[in-house]
C-alpha cells in the first residue's frame, strides 16, 4: 500500500509539472519511469488554460495566434463555460479578469449571453465603462443592470460610515442615548445638578449626566467634485461618482459633480442615479484641468462654506502654470481645496509630483485617500 500510494504521489507530481510546462514538455517527462502523455489526467484544464495563456506566444514558437493549439475548437462561450464547470469562483474571476484585460477577449462584453454570464464585480464595471463605446441595444441595457448590482453594493459598503462621518455633528439642543466622554456635555450637566450642590462637603451630586445627541446641519456646506476622466484615473472616477452620489442624499451637503478631459461635462442632476453618471464617462482623451477648475469656481457660492475637491493625476496637458493660478485663486475666496491624486482603496496612484508638491506648498490638501477617509476628512471640516 505504501508503494501504491507513492507511485500515486509521484504521477500527481508529474502531471502537475505537465500542466504548469505545457505540451512541449512532453518529451521530457516521458522519459520519466511509469509516465507517458496518455497519463496525463488534467487534459481538460490544459486545454482551457491553453486557450487563453498560449496567446503569450507567436506562430515561431508552434503556437496560433488566435488562440489555443493544435485541434481545438474552443469558442469563447465553450470556454467560459468549461471555465465554471471546472474552477473554483476565485479562479475563475481571474481567468476572466485577465481574459478582458490582458487578452483582449472582448466577446465576452459584446455578446449579450456571455456578459450576462459573467460575475457582477468591480473589475467587470471597470472592463465595461472601457468597452461601453462599442456596445448596443440590448448589450447595452444588459451593461447597465450589471453596473446597477456592483454600483448598489459598493455605495451599501460605503453609505453607513459616510452617513456616520459626516451626520455627526453635535447637538445641544437633543439628547442622546449614546453616553460616552466624547459627547457629554458638561455645561448642561452642571447646570442643571447646581440644585444638588453640597455646601457642606463643597461639591456637586450629579444625579444625571447629558449628553450631546446628533442632528443634521440646517446651514449647510457645499462640495464640489471635479472629476478627470483620463484612463488612468478609472478606479477614482467610479469611487468619485459613487461617493458623489452618498453626498448628495445627505441634508447636510449641497454636491456638484462634473467631470472633464479638455471638456467639462456637468452631472450634477444626475446625483440620484450614480449609475447615469458613469455611463457617461467617456475614459481617455486629452486632460484641461485648467477649464475644469475654473468652470468649478463659477459654483461658488459660499466660499467660506464650500470644500472644492480636484480628483486628477495633475497631469495638464495645457500650460501648468495656469492651472497653479486657477489653484491659487481659489484658494483665495477662503474654499477649501481638496486635491486627490487617487480616490479607491488600492493605494496604487501616478501622478505628477512636482505638480503636487506646488499645490501643497499654497495649502491645498494634496493626498491618495480612501473614500471612508474622505468622508472623516469632510466631517472633521463641517462639525
Amino acid at each position: 500500500m505504501v508503494k501504491d500510494n507513492a507511485e500515486l504521489n509521484r504521477a500527481e507530481t508529474l502531471n502537475r509539472w505537465r500542466l504548469i510546462l505545457g505540451e512541449s514538455s512532453e518529451e521530457g517527462l516521458s522519459n520519466a519511469d511509469d509516465y507517458s502523455p496518455d497519463d496525463f489526467k488534467y487534459t481538460e484544464v490544459d486545454e482551457i488554460l491553453g486557450y487563453l495563456y498560449n496567446r503569450e506566444y507567436g506562430e515561431e514558437q508552434g503556437y496560433r495566434k488566435g488562440g489555443g493549439r493544435g485541434s481545438s475548437d474552443l469558442t469563447v462561450p465553450k470556454w467560459l463555460h468549461k471555465v465554471r464547470e471546472l474552477f473554483p469562483k476565485s479562479t475563475i474571476e481571474i481567468l476572466e479578469k485577465q481574459a478582458l484585460d490582458r487578452y483582449g477577449l472582448t466577446e465576452l462584453l459584446t455578446d449579450k449571453k456571455l456578459l450576462e454570464s459573467l460575475e457582477p464585480n468591480m473589475n467587470l464595471l471597470k472592463n465595461i465603462m472601457q468597452f461601453k463605446g462599442r456596445m448596443k441595444g440590448d448589450v447595452l441595457k444588459s451593461a447597465k443592470k450589471i453596473v446597477s448590482v456592483v454600483v448598489e453594493e459598493l455605495r451599501r459598503k460605503l453609505e453607513s460610515q459616510t452617513k456616520a462621518s459626516i451626520m455627526g455633528k453635535r447637538s445641544r439642543y437633543a439628547s442622546s442615548s449614546v453616553r460616552s466622554l466624547r459627547n457629554l456635555n458638561f455645561k448642561q450637566t452642571i447646570t442643571k445638578n447646581l440644585k444638588n450642590y453640597d455646601k457642606n462637603n463643597r461639591r456637586f451630586v450629579i444625579d444625571r449626566l447629558y449628553f450631546d445627541g446628533n442632528i443634521q446641519s440646517h446651514n449647510k456646506w457645499d462640495i464640489i467634485i471635479g472629476v478627470d476622466e483620463s484612463g488612468s484615473m478609472l478606479d477614482s472616477v467610479i469611487y468619485s461618482s459613487v461617493m458623489a452620489s452618498i453626498f448628495y442624499r445627505l441634508n447636510a451637503l449641497r454636491t456638484k459633480l462634473f467631470i472633464f478631459d479638455t471638456q467639462v461635462v456637468d452631472l450634477s442632476d444626475r446625483l440620484e442615479d450614480p449609475v447615469d453618471v458613469l455611463m457617461n464617462v467617456q475614459l481617455g482623451g486629452g486632460t484641461h484641468i485648467t477649464k475644469a477648475l475654473r468652470y468649478g469656481e463659477t459654483l461658488i457660492e459660499n466660499p467660506g462654506k464650500t470644500i472644492y475637491i480636484l480628483v486628477s493625476d495633475l497631469e495638464e496637458g495645457y500650460p501648468i502654470q495656469h492651472m497653479y493660478k486657477a489653484c491659487k485663486d481659489i484658494l483665495d475666496t477662503g474654499c477649501k481645496l481638496l486635491v486627490l491624486t487617487a480616490l479607491d482603496f488600492n493605494g496604487d496612484t501616478v501622478y505628477n509630483k512636482h505638480a503636487a508638491q506646488t499645490l501643497s506648498n499654497m495649502c491645498a490638501h494634496v493626498a491618495a485617500i480612501t473614500p471612508n477617509e474622505l468622508a472623516d476628512w469632510i466631517g472633521e471640516i463641517i462639525t
